[in-house]
């Protein structure tokens, strides 16, 4: 339990935050699954269009500190290596 009135108040802080940081991280899975199904739906067209928009909001996610930035790195390597590797 907070003692002092700042301890207090961080700790309002904190709770407001973490269901903030909590959505971002949600929505980063789900653009990141977005991108997974689309390559096993066999769509390479589709694949590429849902990789451009979730590669703004993993790059976003990234900039806010949510996940460190080769982290975000490392999953649009992968999802990129992924989309290449289908065939046309």
């Amino acid at each position: 339990m907070a003692n002092s009135a700042q301890a207090r108040k961080r700790a309002r802080q904190a709770v407001v935050a973490r269901a903030h940081n909590g959505s971002l991280r949600s929505r980063l899975r789900t653009a990141i699954k977005a991108v997974q199904k689309a390559v096993v739906g066999g769509d390479k067209a589709a694949a590429q269009a849902t990789f451009r928009t979730s590669m703004s909001t993993i790059d976003s996610i990234a900039d806010k500190k949510i996940i460190h930035k080769n982290k975000a790195a490392r999953h649009k390597s992968r999802l990129s290596a992924a989309i290449k590797a289908m065939t046309a």
